[in-house]
């Protein structure tokens, strides 16, 4: 979580220009067009034949129609592409050119031993994009603390800035790395391109920490209504859970015990039981929870 709320693209409503698709509409539509051809008195019969899929005329207006439905999936998907919140890899990447952003490398990769980069996913890009206006400001606003220091390395996953004392600013970084531990290196590199007289107002001064990692233990009993299926359910509720740890590994956001269980539950769980955490982890604003580790165990039947 940033200083600045960003807008939750997964809230927005569906835009317009995207096509709700369905070939038996689109099937049904061609063949009544099909049968509008026909003089009036042959309408019925051409009609009749249609329904039989056997007919070569059938299963060309089906042909015809699944065409159709491809074609109107790639227009579907070219509207995505240029959208921030549907956009993915290289599209992405055309919408961050517009806030002169580039994908950041994690790790370098190694040609020479056939290893890949490992470069910056997309949602941190689509996350830095709309930070990227708060950067704009030459008036050092706390959200542009933020944008250039979530610039700096693709390590950085999320950033925090605030004002603990008159003319000090203070920047916690939260790192990709292990538990989120921001290293020493990785700080003073944002340091120094945060103190450049470019970059800040003349009169502030600033320093870059990481963030102070609470760690924490997910360990839930999971109950179905059935015992069919059942270890299927407890290992989505053990995914559901770990996505959970994943989205609030943010600093300064906390760990509610009610959004663990409703995540359980929505893997279709009849029963949750949490173990672990007990309660709420409050996290402060230089703070990010870290999860060690997520059990869920099977608790048996619970109807």
């Amino acid at each position: 979580m940033t200083t600045t709320a960003l807008i939750d693209l997964s809230s927005l409503p569906l835009p317009d220009a995207l096509e709700v698709l369905d070939f038996e509409t689109i099937y049904a539509a061609r063949k009544a067009a099909m049968v509008s051809l026909w003089p009036e008195d042959e309408r019925a019969e051409i009609a009749a034949t249609l329904e039989l899929e056997s007919e070569p005329l059938a299963r060309l207006l089906q042909e015809n129609s699944y065409r159709e439905l491809v074609w109107r999936q790639r227009v579907n998907d070219a509207v995505r592409a240029v959208m921030l919140a549907f956009a993915k890899g290289n599209d992405l990447e055309q919408r961050a050119a517009l806030f002169s952003l580039k994908r950041l490398t994690v790790t370098p990769g190694d040609p020479a031993n056939n290893i890949e980069a490992v470069l910056e996913s997309d949602d941190s890009l689509r996350e830095r994009i709309q930070l990227a206006p708060q950067g704009f400001s030459v008036a050092g606003p706390a959200a542009a603390y933020v944008t250039k220091a979530r610039a700096v390395d693709g390590r950085i996953i999320d950033a925090q800035s605030s004002r603990p004392r008159p003319g000090d600013i203070l920047v916690t970084l939260l790192s990709s790395e292990g538990d989120g531990t921001a290293s020493r290196q990785l700080c003073d590199a944002v340091a120094d391109a945060l103190s450049a007289e470019d970059q800040r107002p003349l009169n502030d001064t600033v320093f870059v920490e990481s963030a102070e990692i609470v760690p924490y233990r997910i360990h839930a009993k999971g109950y179905t209504r059935t015992a069919v299926g059942a270890d299927v359910l407890i290992e989505q509720a053990r995914k559901n859970a770990q996505a959970y740890a994943d989205k609030v590994h943010r600093i300064g956001v906390g760990v509610a015990e009610s959004a663990i269980k409703g995540v359980c539950q929505a893997a279709g769980l009849s029963k949750t039981e949490l173990i672990e955490p007990v309660g709420d982890i409050a996290i402060g604003r230089t703070q990010a929870s870290y999860c060690v580790e997520v059990v869920v165990e099977y608790g048996g039947i619970y109807e």
